[in-house]
């Protein structure tokens, strides 16, 4: 690897080379992420110490808001710090492990987020065999299966970066090191890596996004036949992981499902997939959950739920 690269660094150009917005986004994307990191928290803790967590629903969601923390925390951090200082340097092997970490958790993401899609369609549609189907055998079987599937999505990225050679310029017009900003620095021809990564990385995001799509339009389909409360607690999950799956899928084909190059735009898009999201995932998954409110409310404010239990009983009793 030594003998392909002469550069030991990368530079980041970051977002903007204005002073006065950099201490802006700075405020922002701080703001942002302890969000980030309460709200998932928040999810994570409630479902673990609550009967929630049995459900297989709430045993995902517990993993999506891990990943999300994850996720995020190998971008963020180093991005609001960047915002600080005027020459943003990441060193080759942090730049690699960067790159292999952000597509792995991304895929675990990805694939944590077609398992609750197929939950969401056993639930919905085979009601009657739901159990049997979603056992917690099979919801470890497809979190095992989703870490699995990450690791052979990122290992080829991963394989294609180190393999690059960098001889020449070293910055990257990024805020981070994703596999096509590196292309475009790499002294070598790279077209043909570039379609490769787009046939692999590209078409497996849009693979996924039909399947979920399908998957939420069959379930759409079936919610004709249950009744007006069944349909509206059903919808209340439903679209709340598809804005989830809107928000993360969106930008993401956006960016890696087309030529090999980069646009100012990409950046932008990339802070989609990257902070809000994975910010926003707490609220969407909590406003219209009135069992998550109620978990969050028993185990954080147990004082308080016990003395409305007791009121709720003696209104009962007469």
């Amino acid at each position: 690897m030594e003998s392909q690269r002469n550069i030991s660094e990368f530079i980041l150009l970051g977002l903007s080379y204005n002073q006065s917005i950099q201490v802006f986004c700075f405020l922002l994307f701080l703001y942002c992420y302890v969000a980030l990191l309460a709200g998932n928290l928040l999810i994570l803790v409630s479902i673990r110490l609550s009967p929630l967590y049995h459900q297989p629903m709430y045993y995902f969601l517990s993993h999506l808001s891990s990943m999300d923390i994850c996720y995020t925390s190998v971008v963020t951090p180093k991005l609001i710090a960047d915002l600080l200082v005027e020459r943003k340097i990441i060193s080759y092997e942090n730049c690699m492990l960067q790159l292999f970490t952000m597509h792995f958790f991304g895929g675990v993401e990805i694939f944590i987020l077609t398992a609750m899609a197929f939950d969401r369609y056993a639930a919905i549609c085979k009601p009657l065999h739901y159990v049997i189907i979603m056992n917690r055998t099979r919801c470890n079987l497809l979190v095992l299966a989703a870490w699995a599937g990450a690791a052979i999505h990122a290992f080829p990225l991963f394989s294609a970066a180190i393999s690059l050679p960098f001889c020449g310029p070293n910055e990257i017009d990024h805020y981070f090191c994703d596999i096509f900003p590196l292309l475009k620095v790499a002294c070598t021809d790279t077209y043909i890596i570039g379609v490769l990564l787009i046939a692999f990385s590209g078409m497996f995001a849009l693979g996924v996004f039909i399947v979920l799509f399908v998957s939420y339009g069959i379930i759409l389909f079936t919610l004709r036949n249950l009744s007006a409360e069944g349909r509206r607690k059903a919808l209340s999950t439903c679209w709340s992981h598809i804005t989830v799956v809107v928000l993360f899928f969106g930008p993401a084909i956006f960016i890696y499902l087309r030529p090999p190059t980069t646009f100012p735009e990409d950046k932008i898009f990339a802070l989609f997939y990257t902070i809000i999201a994975p910010m926003f995932n707490p609220l969407i998954y909590t406003l219209r959950n009135s069992e998550m409110k109620k978990a969050m409310r028993k185990v954080w404010c147990p004082s308080l739920f016990s003395k409305k239990h007791t009121i709720n009983l003696k209104k009962f009793m007469g």
